[in-house]
């Protein structure tokens, strides 16, 4: 499938991109050469391959979640840009009605 450059102007519009005519038609022969790789790739048989989300087996990482002493106030905002007593202070986000 060749790309037009209107194809490629309609994607960048999606993107909120701005392209000059060269990036165009760069943009065009490079996503043309995706596409036909894509095409060679649908031609593999994959009926025998089971579905998986990860190419590698994978194991939880994280740490057990055990209750532990709660962080003192002081070295919690110790790096906050606005406090307001021992609270974070952040502007304001819903309206008021």
């Amino acid at each position: 499938m060749a790309l037009v450059a209107d194809h490629i102007r309609y994607v960048a519009t999606l993107a909120r991109l701005t392209l000059t005519d060269e990036e165009v038609t760069r943009f065009a022969g490079q996503l043309d050469q995706i596409l036909a790789y894509v095409d060679t790739l649908k031609q593999l048989k994959t009926d025998d391959v089971p579905p998986t989300s990860h190419a590698v087996p994978m194991s939880n990482v994280f740490r057990r979640d055990e209750p532990a002493p709660a962080l003192p106030i002081e070295a919690a905002l110790a790096n906050a840009p606005q406090r307001e007593g021992p609270f974070f202070k952040v502007p304001r986000v819903l309206d008021d009605a």
